[in-house]
């Protein structure tokens, strides 16, 4: 009886100790984010704090969900991409810490290089502005395209096009599905993993390791000192996670500190 009481105190003091944490929220993609982030909760709850992470499949709302303050933080987008949402959107959000790069790469189920691809060909591309302009990139590299600027691309701004390719523009998260319909697709790796895709072994391009665009989480400006985002960088950041990064994903997510 006394055995029995202990044990009931024992996780009752449990239950309530987990009720006393602060929480934590982050907004993120399922792959490879919130599986990062599913590693460091109990590291947190060392500190003091519960992560609640709350999973997003597209690359507008999780922003606006920080912005609005739903959630602390999030971990989904390179540095472009929220330099041009903060100026399209009106909004004031900043990185934080840098946490992996995710190489962009080209797949098809219809040939095994981009030095195969012909005349008038498709090539599914991303719709957001600073990932076509990332993939527009990438096809240039093999496929001799030449732009009216430098700055971020469309197809619009090709000046130079000998294969007299077609651009498809699609949302990220349909590229996957895109490629029975497609010549090629330039996917973000989160959705390639998504859709069972390995950059590393089922790509036929992958984007440079040298890449700018590190996966970063990111606050609403004001907070990037907050204790608690303080202590979800330290986490994010360790050694741990390093590994668990580099045994995970075998190369196709690599980590960006």
């Amino acid at each position: 009886m006394k055995i029995r009481i202990l044990l009931i105190l024992s996780l009752l003091g449990l239950f309530l100790n987990l009720n006393a944490l602060e929480t934590i929220s982050v907004a993120a993609t399922p792959v490879p984010q919130a599986e990062i982030l599913e590693q460091i909760k109990p590291d947190l709850e060392k500190e003091g704090y519960k992560l609640v992470i709350k999973e997003f499949t597209d690359y507008v709302l999780p922003n606006l969900a920080v912005d609005s303050g739903e959630v602390d933080a999030n971990f989904f987008q390179h540095t472009p991409y929220l330099e041009e949402f903060n100026k399209n959107k009106n909004t004031n959000l900043v990185k934080v810490a840098s946490i992996h790069l995710e190489p962009m790469a080209v797949y098809s189920k219809k040939y095994k290089s981009l030095d195969d691809i012909k005349e008038g060909a498709s090539i599914a591309i991303p719709n957001d502005p600073t990932n076509e302009s990332r993939a527009l990139d990438i096809i240039a590299q093999k496929c001799s395209l030449k732009f009216k600027n430098n700055g971020l691309k469309t197809p619009l701004d090709i000046i130079e096009n000998p294969k007299k390719i077609r651009f498809i523009e699609l949302k990220a998260a349909q590229l996957p599905r895109s490629l029975s319909d497609v010549d090629f697709a330039v996917i973000n790796s989160n959705y390639a993993l998504s859709a069972n895709l390995n950059p590393i072994k089922d790509s036929i391009f992958m984007e440079d390791k040298n890449s700018p665009y590190a996966n970063i989480l990111v606050v609403k400006a004001g907070h990037e000192n907050d204790p608690k985002i303080k202590a979800l960088v330290k986490a994010l950041q360790s050694d741990k996670v390093k590994q668990f990064i580099l045994n995970k994903y075998h190369g196709s997510v690599l980590p960006a500190f």
